[in-house]
Formats: structure tokens, sequence, C-alpha cells
């Protein structure tokens, strides 16, 4: 037994209990680790809390990660702060490696030793990182219900740089002719807007105006949540004109509406919305020589494109969708091409103004070494 001021850590059996006082009655509170700093740590914040009158934290050593999750899930539905679908991917790994521990036993070391699993997995640092991230808002939020005593301490790994692929006009042109009719229209519409994949093939016919030349995301359907609106190109004008004519001949066909704008036209799922373009689009990049490229690069190309085609990048960012300038500038890819542009230009503009001057340039002098004399 080992007294420290107010309080007294002992053990049961491997595990470090704490003993302290409030108004007059002694309090016994298992740490739930055989860690002795975790105890006296405890012990510290809950002597503290009675100092303070605080409410103490006594569910903590019975608190499993199972409840803090079932809490979080709970928490998202009432609140939309994250998609459920996304926080779901997340969990199934932290299930697999969590479930049934304590939340006492949730420390910095054994996320780091999660984190170590998951790159030896073959998971990239960014993808542990979201992970822990999920992590790391349920014990946040148990502390928040004083389920949770303290926030451990973790060191998260240094992230790749973002990826740098984009495609340039050539190489869109050879893989969209390789993909069906309507998923060409899907891919003008992500190479010309930065739009998501989700976002465009849950479009509605009603979100199109081909009179007014414009398309629309209606708010709640994006990652940010906000509504967007643009106007079509002429190209895109143009396609989408000839696709809403598929539809509405599929419509007469099947005798039903149709309300997706990007329905299946084949197969049992007839008039039903597509939900993924994987396979095609697959098989369209080996087929060009393009293997390994991804839609979403995309969203990088068309941010690339706009700010080089001179368009505000508040304005870009609105088109696009990207909510800060920190995200924005990770997409707008510079390529070498574009330095070779910059080079010349700079080039151009550096001949126009000696052309523009008296016509005589003044030699650089030497730069003098600091033991060489004056003359």
């Amino acid at each position: 037994m080992d007294k420290r001021g107010h309080g007294m850590l002992y053990r049961r059996g491997r595990v470090w209990w704490v003993k302290f006082y409030q108004d007059g009655q002694s309090v016994r509170m298992s740490s739930g680790s055989d860690d002795e700093a975790v105890a006296r740590r405890l012990l510290k914040e809950q002597t503290a809390r009675v100092t303070l009158k605080e409410p103490l934290v006594v569910r903590s050593a019975r608190v499993t990660y199972d409840e803090l999750r079932d809490d979080l899930v709970a928490h998202y539905q009432a609140t939309g702060e994250r998609d459920l679908d996304e926080a779901g991917w997340r969990l199934r790994h932290l299930d697999r490696a969590f479930h049934g521990l304590r939340a006492g036993h949730l420390t910095g070391d054994a996320i780091a030793r999660y984190i170590v699993k998951r790159q030896q997995e073959g998971a990239a640092n960014g993808t542990a990182n979201r992970e822990v991230g999920v992590l790391l808002r349920m014990l946040r939020l148990g502390l928040e219900r004083n389920k949770v005593v303290r926030m451990p301490i973790v060191h998260r790994p240094k992230e790749a740089p973002p990826r740098a692929g984009f495609f340039e006009a050539d190489a869109f042109q050879a893989v969209r002719a390789e993909l069906p009719e309507d998923f060409q229209v899907a891919v003008t519409i992500a190479y010309t807007f930065g739009w998501r994949k989700e976002e465009i093939l849950t479009l509605e016919r009603r979100q199109l105006d081909l009179a007014a030349g414009t398309l629309r995301l209606d708010p709640g359907s994006t990652k940010n949540d906000e509504g967007r609106v643009v106007y079509l190109t002429p190209e895109l004008s143009a396609l989408l004109a000839a696709h809403v004519a598929r539809v509405e001949a599929l419509e007469r066909r099947l005798g039903q509406i149709i309300a997706p704008l990007f329905p299946h036209f084949t197969g049992p799922h007839r008039g039903t919305r597509r939900r993924d373009i994987r396979r095609a689009w697959a098989k369209a990049c080996r087929c060009t020589g393009y293997a390994g490229k991804l839609v979403h690069d995309f969203r990088r190309t068309a941010a690339r494109n706009l700010v080089n085609a001179g368009v505000p990048e508040k304005v870009a960012m609105t088109i696009t969708g990207h909510k800060t300038r920190g995200i924005f500038d990770r997409y707008h890819i510079v390529s070498p091409g574009d330095l070779k542009t910059a080079a010349a230009k700079l080039a151009q503009h550096l001949s126009g103004t000696i052309e523009a001057s008296s016509g005589t340039v003044t030699p650089l002098r030497p730069i003098q070494r600091a033991n060489e004399s004056r003359v």
C-alpha cells in the first residue's frame, strides 16, 4: 500500500486501485490497469475533482470499448456529424482490435500498437490516422459524459504527400472513349467540375435543367452538406441532352417513371440507379494503358484546370465543393508541364522588361571575397 497526499494506492491481484476521501467518506476505485503510473494519474485527477467539487468519474473502470462505440454511433445518428457508412468502415477495423476491452485499456501504448498492426496489414498511414481519429472521437465523447477519465496521448504517423494523379486532356479522351455512353457522361461531369463519383451517381433528373443549362447538388447530398449549382459547358449540355433522351426512351419501354439521372439501361436492375462504375472504369484504364488511374483523380484535375483557366479560387472552390483553402491547395496539383509553361512565361516577361529598358544591361558585379583587399 502506498500513500500519496490525501489518497493511497494499493493492489488487488495485478490491478492497481486508488483510495481517497470525499466529504469525509472513503472512495475506492479501480484503475483498471496493472500500471502503477495509470493508477497514480487517476488518483491525482480524482482528488483534484474532489477539491474543485466536480463530479467523480466512478464508472470508468467498468466502461468498455463496445459501450463507447455504441454511444458514438448513436451520436452520429442524432447529429449527422459524420457519414455512418464511412464511419462504419473505420469502426470495423477498430472493433476487431478493441472489442471487449475496458476503456482504461485504450491507452496511448495500445493505440500505438494498433497503428503498427494496421501498417503491417498494408494500410496507409492516412488510413490508420482516420481510424484512430474515430477512436479518439469516441473517447472524447466518453470524457464529456464522465465515462472516461482521461484522453490518451497519441503520436500519429506522418502521412504520405497528397496523391499527385490527374488527367491530361488526351488521357481523359482515351479512357472516356472506352466507357459505356452513360459513364462517358458521368466522367465528363467529374472531369469538368471535380464532383465526387458518389455525388454524380446519386443525381436525379430533377436536378438537371437543360433549358437553364444548370446542374445542381441538393444540400445534404454532398460531403460538406452544402448544395452546389453549376452552369453546363456546351459539351456537357450536348452530352446530357442525348443522355436524357436515352433515359426517356427507357421510360417508354419500361412504362414507368425513372427518377435517377444515371439508371441501369440493361439487366435485371433496369431503371434503378447505378451505384458504381469500378469494373467498367478499371477495364477502360487497362485497355488504354492508364491502369491505376482513379476516378477521384478528376477532382485534382478539375481544380488544376479551373485555376489554370483563370477562374478565381473562391469560385473554383464553390464549383468543386472544397470547403477550405488548405484542402483545395492539396488538390491543385502542379505538373512538370505547368512548371515549363511558367518558365516560358517568365522568360518572355523578363525579355520584354529588358527590351523596354534603355537597351543596355548592367553587368553583374563579381562577389568580392572577405579576404580580398579592395583596389
